[in-house]
């Protein structure tokens, strides 16, 4: 049965780092892109990252761009997020899903229609 199971979340003060890893299980791993999303109170779930089944393309959400970066170990099944310069607009439960193989592995996208397979998620929360 696939699996995702999401870790490393916490309470960060601003400007601080978190790392969250996604620990697969279930299925053919290194075939598959990964995802992380997030959803705050209120707020629809939205895109943060995603990577592709080796590792060779990513892609940010541009509220990210530049302090996040996404990374995967396929010999750990495991796909990591380094969250850096947190702020308090971070804020959320973060999700890792895996991307329906149907879509092309390279043209990644953030649209959660595209995920088929999601985690329990993680709470981070960025606060002094």
């Amino acid at each position: 049965q696939l699996q995702l199971v999401e870790s490393g979340g916490g309470l960060v003060q601003p400007g601080g780092s978190l790392r969250l890893s996604c620990a697969a299980s279930g299925f053919t791993f290194n075939y598959r892109a990964i995802g992380w999303f997030r959803q705050a109170p209120g707020k629809e779930r939205e895109g943060v990252s995603c990577i592709s089944s080796s590792g060779g393309t990513t892609k940010y959400a541009d509220s990210v761009k530049g302090r996040f970066t996404i990374s995967r170990d396929n010999a750990k099944n495991t796909v990591y997020l380094q969250m850096n310069s947190l702020k308090p607009e971070d804020t959320a439960v973060y999700y890792c899903a895996a991307r329906d193989p149907n879509y092309v592995d390279f043209q990644l996208g953030l649209g959660d229609y595209e995920y088929d397979n999601w985690g329990q998620g993680t709470q981070v929360t960025v606060s002094s």
